[in-house]
């Protein structure tokens, strides 16, 4: 077994404590146990391997990405056994734990400056520069660009896995809710969900001031939850996934962050936290004894408090 063999096959958890009060019960899937200690694990392996199986990639030729630290550390690791060079461009306002993530796993990493946003909250515009970067590197170095918005594999990854393994440990899943970044988690894993049980409702989740998808606008595109919601509608985005649309404050998050340390024993990070408020927020208005499954998309070791 290697190491790219953990990934995929996380558990799905029962939230108990966080369900206590309510009418129905939240389950996660515990993505913060990937080997690279995100949710972006999954789409950084399928992205390798279509690259190899479609002739875009080769032995020994260098990968670059735009990152804000998950799917970079998912690439470093996954490139790092298939003996590829990889080079991840991330804004200077996220994490400084994801820097360290990505030097240990073998990353070369190249910071960009800040358009508007500030150190913990990334913006569209921050990560528009990043991209630019990374393009440009990478037609420089005749490098592989993985492209995480644009590339197909990512919600591939969620279509041929995800989906599947949360009805096969949970039949009965009524409801699929999920925040949206690059939008692959929600997109795929809804998808299939959708293609099983057309009943099952999937909800996306964002900053209650950046919900471009919910309200068509951003009203501040500063926000805590980085790794999602950068103020821009995904490439692949199809609103008839989408059943509902739910908001959450950085207070909320901030909040429910320290409830499932404290409470549940996960340390984990702001956007599982914005997940799972969510989750319960979703209950609430409902009341009605639901089976809600979410993602806890990474750990909380990858930030700064």
């Amino acid at each position: 077994m290697s190491t790219l063999n953990l990934i995929h096959n996380t558990p799905l958890i029962f939230l108990d404590k966080i369900s206590a009060a309510l009418s129905g019960k939240v389950y996660a899937k515990a993505e913060h146990l990937q080997p690279g200690g995100s949710v972006k694990d999954r789409a950084a392996y399928q992205i390798i391997l279509d690259a190899y199986q479609n002739g875009s990639l080769k032995k020994g030729q260098t990968v670059v990405e735009m990152t804000s630290g998950n799917m970079g550390a998912g690439l470093a690791l996954v490139c790092r056994h298939f003996g590829n060079p990889f080079v991840a461009v991330m804004s200077e306002g996220n994490s400084p734990q994801r820097r360290k993530i990505l030097s240990a796993f073998g990353a070369e990493l190249i910071l960009t400056k800040q358009v508007d946003g500030s150190p913990g909250m990334v913006t569209g515009a921050d990560i528009a520069l990043a991209v630019d970067v990374a393009k440009d590197m990478a037609q420089n170095k005749n490098a592989f660009y993985a492209d995480q918005f644009y590339n197909p594999s990512c919600i591939k990854a969620h279509f041929n896995h995800t989906g599947p393994e949360i009805l096969r440990d949970l039949p009965e899943t009524d409801v699929f809710i999920a925040s949206v970044g690059s939008g692959g988690t929600f997109i795929g894993t809804s998808k299939y969900l959708k293609s099983v049980n057309p009943g099952v409702k999937c909800i996306a989740v964002e900053p209650e001031k950046s919900a471009i998808l919910k309200t068509g606008k951003v009203d501040n595109p500063k926000h805590i939850i980085q790794g999602t919601a950068y103020g821009l509608i995904p490439p692949h985005w199809d609103e008839a996934l989408a059943d509902d649309f739910i908001t959450v404050s950085d207070e909320e998050v901030m909040d429910m962050k320290k409830r499932l340390s404290s409470e549940q024993g996960l340390y984990v990070g702001y956007s599982a936290a914005a997940n799972v408020i969510a989750s319960q927020k979703y209950l609430k208005a409902q009341a009605k004894p639901l089976n809600i499954v979410t993602v806890l998309c990474d750990s909380g070791y990858k930030y700064s408090d």
